[in-house]
């Protein structure tokens, strides 16, 4: 039996987190891809949640850009200012890595506060 991930049912969970997280009081900043272009590893609507203490849920790309989002989750929860973030890989630099072809992928980072 095969297995797919509906993400429908990952956003909510991310969200059903996020609330629980709310409810204790914790302080959560929380990342949504919001645009992407080209190749993507994750789709727009993807989210990632973070808290002050560094408990994680969701994924909004991986390797270093999951990183990058992490840190401006920190700045977020410390300065209470959203960002939003733009990585990008050009079609030259893709072909270097072995990638078939570049693309953008634009974050939205917003702080959330407790109950």
């Amino acid at each position: 039996m095969t297995e797919s991930l509906d993400l429908n049912t990952a956003k909510v969970d991310v969200l059903d987190t996020v609330a629980a997280w709310r409810a204790e009081g914790r302080e959560i900043a929380l990342a949504t891809v919001v645009r992407t272009w080209g190749s993507s590893p994750r789709p727009v609507g993807s989210q990632l949640a973070v808290d002050r203490a560094g408990a994680m849920v969701g994924s909004v790309s991986g390797g270093c850009i999951e990183g990058a989002v992490i840190h401006a989750a920190f700045e977020a929860i410390d300065n209470g200012q959203t960002q939003i973030l733009e990585f990008g890989v050009s079609d030259e630099q893709a072909w270097e890595v072995g990638l078939a072809c570049g693309g953008t992928v634009e974050v939205f980072v917003e702080p959330l506060s407790g109950a």
